[in-house]
């Protein structure tokens, strides 16, 4: 049958008094994977959940040690305006955007790494999806979802080759001190990802969740200018933002972008606020405002661009 559909699979990892539910996916090759980002040390044991005979009750233990040098764990919110490390040192979001860069070819994905390896900056937007719009017309290698025999999208398969480039590359990213602002939705398609059926976006969001929960530089995005999407109403936002939260079983940052207008930043599922404005002086003098009026972090995405 369809893997992606056919099994669902759960473990649960123990340790003494703390129990989390991790999601399992398919990853091809008949292969099923469950990723954990255990939050402390100690010993962990695990029991799967399935309704495959093969993979339900598998259990074990598994010997969780210290973060290793340069591990600070993932981003959190601190001290109610900022922003540091699960071992407290201080994080500053100081971002770029490379929105389409995963979807280039792996040439300029290698450069794209190669300058920002170079660069001051912490944090960089990034799409899922490829985007049709200035400077991105071409045709990725491979989409998140495959192709049925008469072309249309099959929304119930997903491409794991896309999926093992995408989360290499925040490996990488990981690796050179950068935090992967992964964002979910974006209205600039010609393909028909900003407009898929509710069943399918709720099913693709809990797939890549559950495949890279786990990495510890992840944040989510839910959209690129939401408001620019017309077939996604506020009830869709926020059914999309309770699928990722209860996927999520590592609580990631998590917020979602505006274009001309703000989306309702109290809504406690929101981490910090993603703000574009086009005006530098009053992007600067809001701050404060912003801030004051929403109670979390006000992270200003997009205040023009930061050159060339």
């Amino acid at each position: 049958g369809n893997p992606f559909i056919d099994v669902e699979l759960h473990c649960t990892f123990q340790c003494e008094d703390e129990s989390i539910q991790v999601g399992g996916f398919y990853d091809g090759d008949g292969t099923y994977r469950v990723r954990f980002m255990p939050p402390r040390a100690g010993s962990w044991t695990f029991q799967t959940s399935s309704n495959s005979v093969a993979l339900n009750a598998v259990t074990g233990t598994v010997e969780v040690v210290s973060p290793e040098a340069g591990n600070h764990g993932p981003v959190e919110v601190r001290d109610t305006f900022h922003f540091a490390y699960k071992d407290r040192t201080p994080y500053l979001p100081f971002g770029t955007t490379a929105y389409a860069w995963t979807n280039q070819t792996r040439e300029l994905q290698e450069q794209t790494l190669l300058s920002l390896a170079e660069s001051p900056f912490t944090k960089i937007r990034m799409c899922v999806f490829p985007k049709s719009y200035s400077y991105n017309s071409n045709e990725p290698d491979n989409y998140a979802f495959v192709r049925k025999a008469d072309g249309s999208w099959d929304f119930s398969r997903f491409d794991v080759a896309f999926f093992r480039n995408l989360e290499q590359r925040i490996l990488s990213l990981q690796e050179i001190g950068i935090e992967a602002d992964l964002i979910l939705f974006h209205p600039y398609d010609r393909w028909g990802f900003s407009d898929t059926p509710d069943w399918a976006d709720d099913f693709y969001l809990s797939y890549i969740v559950r495949r890279l929960g786990a990495f510890r530089n992840v944040w989510w995005s839910l959209a690129n200018e939401y408001d620019f999407m017309p077939t996604k109403t506020e009830e869709d936002w926020e059914r999309f933002a309770a699928v990722v939260t209860r996927e999520d079983h590592a609580g990631h940052l998590i917020s979602i972008h505006n274009g001309l207008k703000f989306y309702d930043y109290t809504r406690p599922w929101i981490t910090h606020c993603s703000i574009q404005r086009t005006d530098n002086y009053v992007s600067a003098e809001n701050a404060d405002t912003w801030r004051e009026q929403w109670g979390k972090p006000a992270v200003i995405d997009e205040v023009g661009y930061e050159g060339d």
